[in-house]
């Protein structure tokens, strides 16, 4: 199928659905004017939903989403810190987060060439007997 037919077809459903709207088509559909329920569950068993919903009210996030969190948290306040005693305390704390991240994970770390941790790593290991400059 061409991207003209798609846009065609598109355009076409749009068409239809403005003059569904105008009839009223849509007035009479239960849970009009109420909120949409868009918690996505389905990867949930049923017999845990409740208590999953109830964790998820209550703020509680699986461990490793939780960890994340408040790497995020630490790098922001990193970000604002002009007291370079309080940065490094803060830098010393989101290394450990980062090292607990790491290590509570089932594969292993990879280090790509962007990360700001593979370089300073690359800059301070000697290849083949040399220290690097």
């Amino acid at each position: 199928m061409s991207f003209l037919s798609l846009a065609f077809i598109e355009r076409l459903a749009e068409e239809r659905i403005k003059q569904a709207q105008e009839e009223g088509a849509f007035d009479a559909l239960p849970g009009r004017g109420r909120p949409l329920d868009l918690e996505d569950d389905a990867h949930v068993p049923e017999d845990l939903r409740l208590a999953w919903r109830v964790l998820k009210n209550a703020g509680c996030l699986p461990p490793e989403l939780e960890a994340r969190r408040e790497i995020h948290t630490a790098r922001e306040l990193l970000a604002s810190l002009t007291d370079e005693a309080e940065r490094y305390a803060q830098m010393q704390r989101l290394n450990l987060l980062i090292t607990r991240l790491n290590l509570s994970r089932r594969r292993p770390v990879q280090l790509e060439a962007r990360q700001e941790y593979y370089e300073k790593v690359v800059a301070r290991v000697p290849v083949k007997g040399k220290r690097p400059e």
